[in-house]
């Protein structure tokens, strides 16, 4: 299977006094390495561009800075480095380089209030890396409006300073990065949360350590890769029918909701379920299939008519426009009492954080504001360390536990929690999350684990999106636009 580790500062910090310890590579190498790394990065980038500054911070991150600088004037390029905080508060690696900077001839000089940045062509920002936890200094929150304000395209190096490497959370302020080039391995923070806005696009260099290195120490997470799941994608056999590729049931659609139900299954069928049923209200029953006649759709007012609906399925889809009322408790309720693997979103999680349970079979589909009420906390608390947040859902209601949104998350107890890097803004709309829980019913329709059905539908249905705003842009983006793209990618 084919994964990506992602991780937090405690382990990019083992993994470098492991190099130290174990194979010889000296922090002063690192630095060296990853200045040079930068550099190479930014010369295929930008390589048009002529004047640049690079604000350096005074700790390791700094360090990295002045290395580029360094090595960028030796290139031709006009450089300036503009010194963050008191230079001589900087040691060892960084402090060496900040001297060779000085030897080579770069013009550093302390970042002034009202600095002029409009000269240059690119900004480096090696102001705080990755140590930073408590937030900016108030004494540097010009430094990062100026950088912002100019407009100026921007480089990161590691992580966009104010920007917390574990958690993508913004500490007070941080700098909006056009690209970041992050080292050894790729930063949980850049990839969920705000972190993804700040960081921009993001290059990863693993400053040429040894494999070896890297097999000793398992990071936080893992980036969905869909080659981890084409077992799942390959062909089917000539003699395949539908009863083998599952039936879902989807169960939702109060009155004026029929869409929602609609669209979760449109995307199950999409995605390769065999059979596809919608339990909604009765007063929209008979016309909800007009457009879609492969869909069956059945009225649904009493616990029996929905029990008959459950013996005939394979996994159940409850929550897409069900609402809160008697009648989709009721809905609820009997669901629960099956034994079938459940695929729960919107009102249908509304409704279980009114009463907490925990189900090993389950996937819940939160995004941050329906987190926040199944945890019992704000949804700022929630998106300022999502990964924590989605480790705390996942103990107290077991099962697969997803947090949507820019970064989404999946953990499951027995499985390594995983992180998306798919996705774009222009899936904010109405029935997104409709069509991803219908996705991840027809998945696990079709045989797959909960936990990989959770990944690879995360995955397929980021990815659609991003097919479909290719195809005419983000803004205007609908959740039904991603239909082709889903089929596509299944096959």
């Amino acid at each position: 299977m084919s994964t990506a580790e992602v991780y937090q500062t405690a382990q990019i910090r083992q993994l470098e006094s492991l190099a130290k310890e174990r194979f010889g590579i000296s922090g002063e190498v690192m630095m060296q390495r990853a200045g040079e790394a930068a550099l190479q990065y930014f010369l295929k980038r930008w390589h048009w561009a002529k004047r640049v500054t690079v604000v350096c911070g005074p700790g390791n991150n700094g360090g990295d800075g002045y290395v580029f600088a360094e090595k960028a004037h030796q290139r031709g390029l006009s450089v300036t480095v503009l010194q963050v905080g008191d230079a001589n508060k900087l040691k060892n690696e960084a402090k060496n380089a900040y001297a060779a900077c000085q030897t080579a001839g770069v013009l550093i000089r302390p970042f002034q209030q009202n600095e002029n940045l409009q000269q240059n062509d690119v900004i480096v920002d090696a102001i705080y890396g990755i140590g930073l936890q408590a937030g900016i200094r108030n004494e540097d929150r010009f430094v990062i409006e100026a950088i912002n304000k100019s407009l100026i395209p921007v480089l990161a190096i590691d992580v966009p300073s104010g920007v917390d490497a574990n958690t993508g959370a913004v500490l007070g302020d941080a700098v909006f990065a056009t690209c970041t080039i992050t080292f050894i391995g790729e930063k949980l923070g850049l990839l969920t949360g705000a972190g993804v806005t700040y960081a921009g696009d993001i290059h990863c260099d693993d400053l040429q350590l040894p494999h070896e290195l890297f097999a000793s120490i398992t990071g936080a997470i893992e980036r969905i890769a869909i080659e981890a799941f084409e077992v799942y994608l390959k062909p089917r056999p000539r003699d395949f029918y539908k009863g083998d590729a599952g039936h879902v049931l989807i169960v939702g659609g109060d009155e004026g909701y029929s869409g929602a139900p609609l669209m979760a299954a449109l995307a199950a069928l999409r995605v390769g379920a065999g059979l596809v049923t919608v339990a909604t209200h009765p007063k929209h029953a008979s016309f909800l299939n007009i457009m879609h006649p492969e869909i069956m759709c059945q009225g649904v007012l009493t616990s029996l008519t929905l029990k008959k609906l459950l013996k005939k399925a394979t996994i159940v889809v409850i929550g897409p426009g069900m609402g809160k009322t008697s009648w989709s408790k009721m809905l609820l309720k009997t669901v629960l009492k099956t034994a079938l693997p459940l695929v729960v979103d919107a009102d249908g999680l509304n409704l279980i954080a009114d009463k907490p349970r925990k189900r090993d079979n389950w996937i819940l589909t939160p995004h941050p504001g329906e987190a926040s009420r199944l945890l019992k906390m704000t949804t700022k608390e929630v998106q300022q360390d999502r990964y924590a947040a989605l480790q705390k859902m996942q103990q107290i209601y077991s099962g697969v536990a997803i947090l949507k949104g820019a970064g989404t998350l999946v953990a499951a107890s027995s499985e390594p929690s995983a992180v998306c890097n798919a996705g774009n803004p222009g899936m904010g709309t109405g029935g997104m999350g409709d069509v991803l829980s219908g996705v991840l019913g027809g998945l696990v329709a079709q045989g797959l684990p909960l936990a990989d059905a959770a990944k690879l539908g995360v995955f397929i249905h980021a990815r659609a999106g991003d097919l479909a705003a290719a195809n005419g842009g983000e803004r205007g983006l609908m959740a039904t636009d991603l239909m082709p793209y889903l089929r596509q990618l299944m096959n």
